[in-house]
């Protein structure tokens, strides 16, 4: 059984250019991996869904914090069997967001901390009610908040179909966003928490989760 490792951050701050160069690092150290991205949109009605909220389709629904966290869950659980599936057959599985993600967004949402309901409920939630396997490590990529914010609206001038939406436009939010995946990876929640830095580079990552595995 191979190690399920969640890759959090904030929106821009380059999660999946690391993931790509972490698995081409550790195919070349002859380590099999897997990955999977959340939120799959374009692959997952509750994910879809979540995402026309978030830029004014479906009434009001994106404002209700626990009906947005409950999409992003059914996102998830509805890959369920597939992260079993890949966890069985690889060394190591990388996942761009997890569970905590929906910790720490609306927690911040609601004005929360670590210690408040909605963390507690999501964990409930989602590693209860819904089984989802808890990863083995979550890694989070802290970046300053103005650079997550410059990269992601330079994404969306790059490609008109990655326009931001509306928790990715909220700067106070991603802020606030920023301090919970700090709280939550200070208290290891679920798991061990590492807290790299944008200057974090690929083959010492990889290294580090070949010497963890």
């Amino acid at each position: 059984m191979g190690i399920l490792v969640a890759v959090e951050g904030l929106d821009g701050a380059g999660k999946r250019t690391l993931i790509g160069k972490v698995v081409d690092e550790l195919g070349r150290s002859g380590r099999s991996v897997a990955t999977l991205d959340f939120p799959r949109y374009g692959r997952s009605v509750p994910a879809d869904l979540a995402a026309e909220a978030l830029r004014g389709a479906h009434g009001d629904l994106a404002h209700s914090v626990n009906a947005m966290a409950v999409l992003f869950a059914l996102d998830r659980a509805g890959a369920c069997e597939q992260i079993t599936e890949l966890s069985a057959s690889h060394d190591i599985v990388l996942l761009d967001r997890y569970v905590a993600s929906n910790a720490a967004y609306n927690a911040a949402r609601m004005r929360q901390g670590v210690d408040g309901e909605m963390v507690a409920w999501v964990r409930e939630l989602e590693l209860v009610r819904l089984a989802m396997p808890a990863p083995d490590l979550q890694i989070y990529l802290q970046v300053p908040v103005e650079l997550a914010e410059q990269r992601a609206r330079g994404r969306e001038a790059q490609d008109a179909s990655r326009d931001l939406d509306a928790y990715e436009r909220d700067g106070d939010l991603q802020s606030r966003t920023g301090a919970l995946y700090a709280e939550l990876a200070a208290t290891d929640w679920v798991s061990p928490w590492w807290l790299i830095g944008p200057e974090t580079g690929a083959v010492e990552l990889a290294q580090r989760l070949t010497e963890f595995g």
